[in-house]
C-alpha cells in the first residue's frame, strides 16, 4: 500500500510562481477601477445639475404664471410674467445662455387660466470630461388661475368686468 506523499517546498513555490502570484494585483485594480470611479461620480454631478435646473426652470414658470395671474391687463401680464422669471432664474443662479417666457394670454378673464412657458438653454459644457453637449435646452410650463372675484381691465374697453377692486 502506498501513501501519497506531498510535495517538497521548494516544488509548491516553483508551482505557485507558475499559476502567478499576488504580486502588484492591488496596483492593477487600483489603476482600472479609478477611471471608471471618477467617470460615474462626474456622471452624477451632471445629473444632479441637470435635475436642479429643470427644477428651478419649472419655479421659474410657476412664478411667471402667478405674476401673470395677478396682473390686470394682458401687456402688463406678459411684463411681469418675464420679469418674475427673469427675477427667479437669477435668484436660484440658473445662468441661461439664452431663455424665453411665453405667456398664454387666451383664457385672460375672471375665472380662466393663463400658462407660462419657459425655455432656457444652460450650459453644460465645464463637465467636458463626460463629453456632454454643451448645452442642454429645459423647457418647463405651469398655468395659474385667475381670481374669479378681481377685476380686469380690458383692453378695448377700459371697464373693469367681475365687480372687484
Amino acid at each position: 500500500m502506498t501513501t501519497a506523499r506531498p510535495l517538497p517546498a521548494p516544488a509548491r513555490g516553483r508551482r505557485r510562481r507558475w499559476l502567478g502570484g499576488d504580486e502588484g494585483s492591488a496596483a492593477a485594480e487600483i489603476a482600472i477601477v479609478t477611471p471608471l470611479l471618477v467617470i460615474m461620480v462626474l456622471f452624477m454631478v451632471f445629473l444632479g445639475r441637470l435635475t436642479e435646473a429643470r427644477a428651478v426652470i419649472a419655479d421659474a414658470a410657476h412664478q411667471a404664471a402667478r405674476a401673470a395671474s395677478i396682473a390686470t391687463d394682458p401687456a402688463a401680464a406678459q411684463a411681469q410674467a418675464q420679469q418674475a422669471a427673469a427675477t427667479a432664474l437669477a435668484g436660484r443662479g440658473l445662468a441661461c445662455q439664452h431663455f424665453t417666457v411665453n405667456v398664454s394670454l387666451a383664457g385672460f378673464r375672471p375665472g380662466g387660466t393663463v400658462r407660462a412657458t419657459i425655455t432656457c438653454t444652460a450650459a453644460m459644457s465645464d463637465l467636458w470630461l463626460l463629453r456632454v453637449p454643451g448645452s442642454q435646452t429645459l423647457t418647463a410650463s405651469f398655468a395659474s388661475v385667475i381670481d374669479t372675484y378681481r377685476g380686469i381691465t380690458a383692453t378695448s374697453t377700459g371697464s373693469s368686468p367681475g365687480g372687484g377692486p
